[in-house]
């Protein structure tokens, strides 16, 4: 089904699947199997040396994962896509897919926690250099670029700051350069599409906005499939030599039958294949019933965190609020230029009376989820300098926009009064 004349509302439900060929489920089946019969020895053969795509063994290709990773791919407007366990090995192979040893990638600063330990220490331990630019001025990743950096990596709207990065700026700096820019969206999905802003690769953490139920973990890339590897071949010799992996094959050689996805196809039987991170079917299952209703669930989101901003911007207690909708200069052009409908479901405030307040607050929720993590249905909350900010000094904790007060919520699409009500009482309490 062609993606071009549907809307987000409508790819989410029809998207990649029309019905099951054996049985005619409407609802796409759990497809919970290791293994594929091959039709004949040449269909094995053909598998096997990618003449023809199709299932071989569920570490690298499952019938379930393919229906969730082709209506992201629609959604997002890429050529294809990959389901991985988590948005951790989302991060992890987006970067391997291009590095090696010796090589280096540009980081945006703002990033989640987990992503920064991942590139400051375990990628860099393979020796693989993360070197970190703060976005606010995107000619710093120009700067940052010599003849072994081979990508760019930043988040849509990064938290705790929530400043949305220059995506088309530091896109086109890239394209002018030969280096692709990776963006992770997982905290604005639908209201916000990097391949069309320029960027090459787009990733998501589904366990968040994409599942929404809170139930699963896993990761998805989307390859745009406009990025030429080619033109810049010698920033690439994962994809443009011989990879002794997978028979000598040339990776942009090999997908010039399949499509334009000689990343994506490269990260599936190569890094898949050998790491494993691969989604469970049951999991792939789970997301794709999350993923029905995301349009509608990301403007509540955005709905209800708006006025939830707008309850906390005048509250005696709070000293600021730190929202997109309430940016100015620059931070508030961008915020409109990427995100459509909506500043995102995050929303951030400082406590006027510091550390304490902030674990009063959190101690009086009765509605609201004491969680670590985002993107739930339901509304989250956490204070950061107590628990996933708690091992950094003061002064770090205050270079992630952290403070002794700051408190972060994740917004979710409870009734606004009810929400609203909850804030206000545990407030009373701060």
């Amino acid at each position: 089904m062609a993606s071009r004349n549907l809307h987000p509302e409508t790819i989410v439900l029809h998207g990649g699947y029309r019905q099951d060929d054996g049985t005619g489920s409407v609802a796409v089946p759990i497809y919970q199997t290791t293994s594929y019969q091959f039709k004949t020895t040449q269909h094995a053969e053909n598998l096997f040396a990618l003449r023809e795509l199709g299932n071989i063994y569920t570490r690298i290709m499952n019938p379930t994962c393919d229906v969730l990773e082709r209506r992201v791919a629609m959604l997002d407007g890429g050529a294809a896509a990959l389901a991985v366990s988590s948005g951790q090995a989302a991060s992890t192979l987006a970067i391997m897919n291009l590095c090696r040893s010796g090589d280096n990638f540009v980081s945006s600063t703002d990033l989640y926690g987990g992503t920064w330990n991942l590139f400051a220490n375990t990628i860099s331990a393979m020796g693989v250099e993360a070197r970190f630019v703060d976005p606010a001025d995107p000619e710093g990743f120009a700067r940052a670029t010599d003849a072994n950096t081979r990508c760019y990596y930043a988040e849509t709207l990064p938290n705790p700051k929530l400043h949305v990065f220059p995506i088309r700026e530091v896109a086109e700096i890239g394209r002018s350069l030969g280096v692709p820019l990776i963006v992770d969206n997982t905290a604005a999905p639908v209201i916000c599409r990097p391949l069309e802003h320029g960027a090459a690769v787009v990733m998501y953490s589904t366990t968040k906005y994409i599942g929404g139920h809170g139930t699963s973990i896993g990761g998805l890339i989307v390859d745009g499939g406009s990025f030429d590897w080619e033109a810049s071949a010698e920033r690439f010799p994962n994809l443009t030599e011989p990879d002794p992996s997978y028979h000598g094959a040339i990776w942009t050689e090999a997908a010039k039958p399949l499509g334009p996805i000689a990343y994506i196809l490269r990260a599936r039987v190569v890094l898949l294949r050998d790491i494993g991170t691969a989604m469970s079917p049951f999991n792939a299952f789970l997301f794709i019933q999350g993923l029905e209703t995301l349009p509608l669930r990301m403007q509540r989101h955005c709905d209800n965190a708006a006025q939830v901003a707008a309850y906390l911007k005048d509250h005696a207690k709070v000293a600021r609020v730190i929202f997109p909708g309430f940016q100015s200069g620059v931070m508030r052009k961008r915020a409109d230029t990427y995100l459509a409908g909506g500043y995102g479901a995050l929303v951030g405030f400082e406590l006027k009376d510091g550390r304490e307040a902030g674990r009063r607050f959190i101690d009086a929720l009765q509605l609201v989820y004491h969680v670590a993590n985002i993107g739930d249905a339901r509304t989250l909350a956490i204070h950061p300098a107590t628990t996933t900010h708690s091992q950094l000094s003061p002064e770090d904790r205050m270079a992630t926009g952290v403070s002794e007060g700051y408190v972060r919520l994740s917004v979710g699409i409870e009734h606004i009064d009810d929400i609203l009500a909850d804030v206000a009482q545990a407030l009373a309490q701060a």
